[in-house]
């Protein structure tokens, strides 16, 4: 095993003890990102300099923080003082911030070293990440796959080893669809647990940062570095932040599960609905009971569409003018659906909105937390920006294929990706593990558990990427995505 393969959790306590420099381990994260790279197209700036020079300072000091001489990959939406962050646009192709995004701040704070940025669609608008700037990320278990999206290039970096943890950002999934994708764990936290002081509007559930990582115990760890209080985001709220790292040890066998293979009736292909019901019924052997609570969120593709309408207008405004003709068609499909829609339209999908969280939230008095499939479809070529039906019937816009993530984005609830290992066309299949508002720290314990136990069993541990045929596989990842 390489240096780059550890989990973050190891890499830092062979550190502490004196068994692994922080140089070693970023030079071996350097070295995969110059093997891999040329295949999958994740890490579209590197900072090898940068993060060399970092790695030698953290040798030489006392430890800073819980992220100390480990290398962390940052989507490319997040601002790095001094590094390139495009946003996936030729608009900001040379764009070099002055500073750093709070999230970024609070990763270099922690003493975490910024290794590189990682690819998004442009603007990271759309669940394939593919753009006019960089072109595409192919999927590291088929790179003629989408990988997901938008934050795409950090599920991807992950998986291969390029850093141990990677930033990345959800507003209808982007943390959890990739994840599922590439057969590693993504955190959707309680809104308001990590800030996000760029957000355009003062109280949403949506725009929520987090983090991505290959087990668990390293996504809770980045968590906790990135979560947090400050006065620029009116959302934050007070808390615990270095909990969130120190789990509990949960029995599987005591956990009430629910299970919803479709949240009451949403798209769900027939291929991820027969790999779900196994997955299920090797997990009920080792959970507490299992159930099918009364679930119905067949409402909240709709709201979504009308609330994210909404909160375009709020964040392209200014910039709608000046788009050209190969601009993200799925920014311009929410722009102009939300500068036609009544605001009577809007008004009472927010009230909709409330309603299902309350009558959501209430599923967990009786269950621990809800398992459901993460994503509709298996991985598509990433030549298409979005699969055209889903077994037959048509996609009405570029979000109607993610309601299974899309519609816990509407009602304000944590959910963590978790690997459940490949489906039965050789890509990763990725349980979404739901639980109640604002219990976070619990969630992730129980989905640590869920993780351990799954591990046991081939058939559902996580999958690995074949790294030896990655680096010698030739791919048109790179193409421009203005040709897609």
């Amino acid at each position: 095993m390489e240096p780059c393969d550890l989990t973050a959790v190891e890499a830092r306590r062979r550190m502490d003890a004196g068994e692994l420099s922080s140089v070693a381990l970023t030079t071996s994260c350097l070295d995969r990102i110059q093997a891999v790279d040329p295949a999958v197209n994740a890490m579209v700036t590197r900072a090898g300099e940068q993060a060399l020079a970092a790695a030698h300072s953290a040798d030489r000091t006392a430890p800073m923080g819980p992220l100390h001489g480990l290398p962390v990959a940052i989507k490319d939406l997040q601002p790095t003082a001094g590094l390139r962050t495009t946003y996936g646009s030729p608009s900001h192709a040379d764009h070099v911030p002055d500073a750093d995004a709070g999230i970024v701040a609070r990763v270099r704070a922690a003493g975490g070293i910024v290794i590189g940025k990682t690819n998004i669609p442009e603007f990271s608008i759309g669940a394939n990440t593919i753009n006019p700037l960089f072109g595409a990320t192919g999927n590291p278990f088929g790179v003629e796959l989408t990988c997901g999206g938008s934050s795409g290039g950090s599920a991807v970096a992950v998986s291969t080893g390029m850093a141990p943890l990677a930033t990345g950002s959800d507003h209808g999934g982007s943390l959890r669809i990739p994840a599922a994708y590439c057969g590693v764990v993504g955190f959707r936290a309680t809104p308001g647990v990590v800030p996000h002081e760029l957000r355009n509007v003062t109280q949403t559930f949506y725009s929520v940062q987090g983090p991505m990582a290959r087990t668990v115990a390293d996504t809770a760890l980045l968590l906790s570095v990135i979560a947090g209080r400050t006065r620029r985001d009116p959302m934050a709220f007070p808390l615990d932040n270095a909990a969130l790292a120190r789990l509990d040890t949960i029995d599987p066998g005591g956990l009430r599960i629910g299970l919803s293979e479709d949240l009451g009736g949403l798209l769900v292909s027939s291929t991820i609905r027969k790999t779900f019901r196994d997955r299920v019924d090797r997990l009920s052997r080792v959970v507490g009971s299992t159930t099918e609570p009364d679930v119905d969120l067949r409402a909240a593709p709709e709201v979504d569409w009308r609330v994210r309408a909404d909160l375009f207008v709020a964040q392209y405004a200014d910039d709608a003018g000046g788009w050209d003709d190969d601009f993200n068609p799925n920014i311009r499909q929410s722009y102009d659906s939300a500068m036609a829609m009544p605001m009577a339209d809007i008004a009472m999908a927010r009230r909709t909105q409330m309603e299902l969280y309350q009558s959501f939230q209430a599923i967990f008095d009786e269950i621990d937390v809800l398992i459901t499939p993460t994503v509709s479809v298996p991985p598509f070529p990433w030549t298409q920006r979005n699969p055209a039906d889903v077994d037959g019937e048509p996609i009405e816009n570029y979000m109607a294929w993610l309601a299974l993530t899309s519609s816990i984005s509407v009602v304000g609830h944590p959910a963590v990706a978790l690997p459940c290992g490949l489906d039965g066309h050789g890509t990763p299949f990725g349980i979404q593990v739901i639980g109640p508002a604002y219990e976070d720290r619990r969630l992730l314990s129980i989905a640590r558990a869920l993780e351990a136990a799954l591990a046991d069993d081939p058939v559902t541990a996580r999958p690995v990427p074949d790294i030896e045929a990655l680096a010698s596989t030739e791919s048109p990842c790179r193409e421009l995505g203005r040709t897609i």
